[in-house]
């Protein structure tokens, strides 16, 4: 497996286990200072590399009402600030073709939502911009699935590719990891990521929004940095309770400072 790398930082086989990191989507300009600080020093505690992310659109919400985040051109100018002032490199996702070319004036890994990861024209645009490109699995996938995506991406030219499992629907409003899904795809020839905090989302579980089992986030991690995963995309939050949205299955500061120091000393046994 080729390393896909992200400025200074590796994924593949042989490298660290990377974290990508951040609160679902951005609130306010001050909150996304203080996350990235707080989460670029527990990652530094335990010298993980980290990648920050947020999103600055959600547009595929079930409810009109819920919120979505300030959009494209305030969102960038954020995540722009962020960047240059924690020297951080960055993730976000996007929704539509037109909004490619500006995100990837800021963003480092441009990543495609798992809603929407079969959309050829969003797939060719994104890969187009020789950014690193972050599939998400989409819920209703085997991950045998994934590799005509990666064809897809791969006939612009760009090999610079991550797939992340965010878990496989269960009946309805719930979701399930499969494990065995992080070593089919690793055997594409691209490294994988395991989203912990979206793997135990329930989609559509408090009706007009979904709902989350935060508690399984740190179980689902150790197993999968065990099993054999390239980095782990977690979603935190210094107050996950009062989080606009997804705060269900996200997980805080605390609870990422533990995870850490877990994963850590497993990915260090292997």
């Amino acid at each position: 497996m080729p390393a896909v790398n992200v400025g200074k930082i590796k994924f593949g086989f042989n490298q660290p286990l990377v974290l990508i990191a951040g609160p679902c989507v951005i609130e306010s300009e001050g909150a996304v200072i203080a996350a990235a600080a707080k989460i670029k020093e527990i990652a530094s505690v335990f010298g993980v590399p980290f990648i920050f992310k947020s999103s600055f659109d959600k547009a595929n919400r079930l409810s009109l009402g819920s919120y979505r985040g300030p959009g494209l051109k305030k969102g960038l100018e954020i995540l722009k600030t962020v960047k240059a002032k924690f020297k951080l490199p960055i993730l976000s996702d996007v929704h539509c073709v037109k909004d490619v070319n500006a995100a990837a004036e800021v963003l480092d890994i441009i990543q495609i939502p798992a809603f929407l990861c079969r959309q050829t024209d969003l797939l060719l645009a994104a890969a187009r911009t020789g950014k690193v490109v972050n599939i998400k699995k989409g819920q209703f996938m085997a991950p045998w699935d994934i590799q005509p995506l990666i064809k897809k991406i791969e006939s612009t030219g760009n090999k610079q590719i991550l797939i992340t499992e965010r878990g496989v629907s269960f009946g309805y409003n719930n979701l399930v990891t499969d494990l065995r899904s992080l070593a089919i795809m690793r055997e594409f020839g691209y490294p994988v990521i395991y989203d912990a905090t979206h793997s135990v989302q329930l989609p559509g579980g408090q009706g007009a929004c979904s709902g989350g089992q935060a508690e399984f986030v740190a179980g689902l991690s150790r197993a999968a940095v065990a099993f054999g995963c390239d980095g782990l995309f977690l979603e935190v939050h210094p107050d996950p309770k009062h989080a606009p949205c997804d705060g269900a299955n996200m997980i805080d500061f605390k609870g990422l400072k533990e995870l850490l120091g877990q994963v850590k000393r497993i990915r260090q046994v292997l």
